[in-house]
């Protein structure tokens, strides 16, 4: 099946430290949409409750983490993680961040592989690359994909599911940091009720209740208890940014943030999602 061509993917900051809207401003209401971007920072949308629950996950440079797993639908998406370029010795725990992300559609057999610095579609046996300088659109019946140079692309299927890929690009001559990738999906509700992985298994509705707010260690940053899953957590209120429409300085998204690698909220433990390929 082949392209028509008409020449012409994201990672979210979580700041523990940021205020609980209590004290915090916002210009305007923000919107949620269950992603993962930065070091890697997991945002899970709760539309009902007008809010929204994250999660950083602490794994090595060269894990491969599934996140996305559809098998009805067939679709798949899983990210392998890079680190700094060297280790920051003043850290405890090393930055990683999705280096690469890889999105399948088996009914389709088709690809998509994802870095900072190609893009590459794999439909069949026949591939085609372009850069993050190309500005394309690609349409086949099933899905369209959208590459706006430099910024992101926009991975549309057919079943109504969509993917936008952000581009972090960092200065070439930073001493530690490099360019990473961010994730975030639109309409994920057209996946299947038995869709799972990291993001994946948030996709359906997922309720929770918030009691005993009250002041941290540091009172910037409220702490309470969360009631999820059957679970009592001790949760932190913070905020994560959202680059979707602003690759550079993202948008402001409050949440609670749940500690040890979303312990008691994911099911299973973190581990459990490491997988061996991309693909």
């Amino acid at each position: 099946m082949q392209f028509s061509i008409l020449v012409c993917v994201f990672l979210t900051t979580f700041f523990p430290f940021a205020a609980s809207p209590l004290y915090h401003t916002y210009a305007s209401q923000p919107t949620w949409h269950t992603s993962v971007d930065g070091d890697p920072h997991f945002i899970i949308s709760v539309p009902q409750k007008k809010d929204a629950i994250c999660f950083n996950i602490n794994e090595n440079p060269g894990m491969i983490l599934n996140l996305i797993n559809d098998p009805i639908t067939g679709i798949t998406v899983n990210g392998e993680l890079i680190g700094d370029k060297r280790a920051n010795s003043d850290a405890k725990i090393q930055n990683s961040y999705f280096g690469k992300l890889g999105i399948a559609n088996k009914p389709l057999d088709f690809k998509l592989t994802v870095t900072p610095e190609t893009i590459t579609i794999q439909n069949g046996e026949e591939k085609t690359a372009f850069t993050w300088l190309d500005s394309v659109t690609l349409k086949q019946a099933g899905l369209t994909l959208i590459i706006n140079r430099k910024k992101n692309l926009v991975l549309s299927m057919g079943s109504g599911v969509s993917f936008v890929v952000v581009l972090h690009q960092v200065w070439k001559k930073h001493p530690l940091h490099q360019d990473f990738l961010g994730l975030y999906t639109l309409k994920s509700d057209k996946l299947s009720e038995q869709t799972h992985g990291l993001l994946g298994q948030f996709f359906q509705p997922i309720d929770f209740t918030i009691l005993e707010i009250h002041p941290g260690s540091d009172p910037k940053k409220p702490d309470a208890t969360m009631i999820v899953k059957n679970n009592e957590l001790i949760v932190t209120r913070g905020w994560q940014k959202d680059y979707r429409r602003d690759p550079k300085h993202g948008v402001d998204i409050p949440c609670w943030f749940v500690h040890d690698n979303g312990a008691g909220l994911i099911d299973g433990v973190h581990t459990d999602y490491i997988v061996s390929s991309l693909f």
